[in-house]
């Protein structure tokens, strides 16, 4: 098998990978992205024994145990090039054999949930709730420099460019579900199942005006409005979808997981936003070691 080039694969002094900082017997398999470096405590500090914590950037992990369950949480910063940098080096720290340089012969599946915040853009699901998507729609353009046919929804993207009358100058938007077996384990009367979109920036790309003019004014009212097989976009981020893209392109498991902590379409904020966090992570962690 051919070997993968010291290039490609970057690798510190220490044998960790490069921007992670972490070695493969650091990673447990179910594994918790928060956007945060701060919230990676948050998360550790239910475990019932840590064995490992690093950092380096804006990546931070620390690897314990919770319930008997043996979880990874870590930090990935904001924004899905990010994502493309994480979801890349987890996987080969499972899947790729560091001292041969080559792929290995059994592969490891990862579970990778993300807790993030978000905000709403449907009045009937309010703020300090759950969302769980279904699908990511990005309109990041990562996955494109993929060979991903086979994962997306091409007639729930036409639908949407349609739509949205999406300018052809923007990355094509893409959309790729979830993990059916982490939403079974996750979903429950307390969860809203919905779309999450995944925006390129945080300011224009979504729709916000300061001092610069924006390509389409009406965006965010076009993307509230669609609806697609009885579903509607229910909430944007920076995240969903290139993880959830990546994750089934390499063979895991993902599925996204917010609180949310604004309504947009009716202009409220949560009264308490790292109280519904916490509980958002106590959810998740219950359900995933069960």
């Amino acid at each position: 098998m051919n070997k993968i080039a010291a290039s490609e694969l970057i690798l510190n002094p220490d044998g960790s990978i490069y921007h992670l900082n972490l070695k493969p017997e650091h990673l447990a398999t179910n594994i918790i992205f928060v956007g945060d470096q701060d919230r990676v405590p948050k998360v550790a500090k239910h475990f019932d024994s840590i064995e490992f914590e690093t950092q380096k950037r804006e990546f931070r992990t620390i690897t314990g145990t919770y319930k008997g369950t043996r979880f990874t949480v870590m930090s990935t910063g904001i924004g899905p090039d990010n994502i493309d940098i994480v979801i890349n080096e987890i996987d080969a720290l499972v899947n790729i054999d560091f001292e041969t340089r080559t792929i290995k012969k059994e592969f490891t599946q990862l579970n990778i949930v993300r807790i993030g915040t978000s905000g709403s853009l449907q009045n009937y699901i309010p703020v300090d709730s759950f969302v769980l998507a279904k699908y990511g729609i990005g309109f990041d353009g990562v996955l494109h420099s993929y060979d991903c046919n086979h994962v997306l929804n091409p007639d729930f993207e036409d639908a949407f460019i349609k739509h949205t009358n999406w300018n052809s100058r923007k990355a094509r938007p893409y959309v790729v579900k979830n993990s059916s077996d982490l939403e079974d384990k996750l979903s429950s009367d307390e969860v809203f199942i919905g779309v999450t979109a995944t925006a390129v920036g945080f300011y224009g790309p979504q729709g916000r005006v300061l001092r610069l003019a924006i390509e389409d004014p009406n965006l965010n009212s076009k993307i509230d409005n669609f609806e697609f097989n009885n579903v509607k976009i229910t909430n944007l981020e920076m995240e969903t979808s290139a993880i959830y893209g990546l994750s089934k392109l390499l063979g895991h498991n993902a599925c996204s997981m917010n609180a949310i902590i604004a309504n947009r379409a009716n202009g409220n904020f949560s009264k308490d936003p790292k109280k519904a966090v916490e509980k958002l992570i106590i959810y998740t962690l219950n359900k995933l070691a069960l």
